[in-house]
């Protein structure tokens, strides 16, 4: 089956309303690795619920719409899919608690041609539920890499950020863990790519692969530290395009290069393979 572009700009998503609570920001914090070290008072503060402080990538869990391209009425062989950009823009500082609702919507679908997959773009306003105030804006890029063909648009394509062709003003690393996955699915992504040796064989891997939006709350986490001196009400905005899959266990370098007082480029590469996860990153704080 082919993706139907018209059904697919006018998919039926739900209103979601959804309610946490500081163990559900802990949960996070933790699947992303947070609290490796019980003195980081950085850490503490994404951990520790006398003094919480939520990382603006909660914001991707909330409102999420599950695994939605894998309905058979999409016409997206959903094992191939896999993410390939992410953004939040934050504005207002998240709550440690509290309900939210969000209603997913596709803003465009763009045909790489036959063998060249499809890019499907989607957006999400995540609402505070008592007063409607818009806290977070959340927009993604899905990569459907077996339904190129379909007879879609070629382009426009958003131009990634570029960076900077000089050295990184600063460079971090920080480990994975062996079991990130398992914790980091808790947190609402049940996609079995991330858990399932057998999904992700027919996927293309050796082994399941950490979720891509893991990767990205785990370099959130160090560019919290870096630029916006360990306090995540200080970031607006962080973009990333995920460029290759990250497997649990492995260790993260995160390349950072200031660009303003309140803007950053980054990427982030795999020590163990040398490869770029997370390229043509972009980050703006106060």
């Amino acid at each position: 089956m082919a993706i139907d572009q018209e059904k697919l700009l006018h998919w039926p998503f739900e209103e979601i309303t959804q309610s946490f609570a500081p163990k559900d920001v802990i949960l996070y914090a933790l699947g992303i690795g947070a609290g490796a070290d019980p003195l980081d008072e950085d850490d503490l503060r994404l951990v520790f619920e006398e003094r919480l402080e939520v990382l603006p990538t909660y914001a991707t869990i909330l409102g999420y719409p599950g695994l939605w391209l894998r309905d058979p009425g999409t016409g997206v062989d959903w094992q191939r899919m896999v993410h390939a950009e992410q953004s939040v823009e934050i504005h207002r500082p998240l709550p440690v608690s509290g309900s939210v609702t969000a209603r997913t919507k596709v803003d465009g679908i763009i045909d790489k041609g036959k063998d060249r997959g499809a890019l499907i773009y989607t957006s999400r306003d995540v609402r505070d539920a008592a007063t409607g105030e818009v806290l977070a804006s959340v927009r993604a890029t899905s990569f459907a890499r077996a339904d190129g063909g379909f007879g879609g648009p070629a382009g426009p394509q958003p131009t990634p950020h570029a960076i900077p062709d000089r050295d990184p003003d600063l460079v971090e690393t920080v480990a994975t863990l062996p079991q990130a996955a398992l914790i980091y699915r808790l947190s609402g992504d049940f996609n079995p790519l991330h858990i399932d040796p057998a999904v992700a064989a027919r996927a293309g891997f050796d082994r399941p692969i950490l979720h891509g939006l893991c990767t990205y709350g785990a370099t959130a986490r160090v560019l919290t530290r870096a630029v916006g001196e360990g306090r995540p009400s200080r970031i607006r905005r962080i973009d990333a395009r995920f460029t290759a899959p990250v497997f649990p266990g492995e260790t993260l370098r995160v390349a950072i290069w200031r660009e303003s007082s309140t803007t950053a480029a980054f990427t982030t590469s795999v020590i163990e393979r040398d490869v770029v996860a997370l390229g043509n990153g972009y980050i703006e704080h106060e």
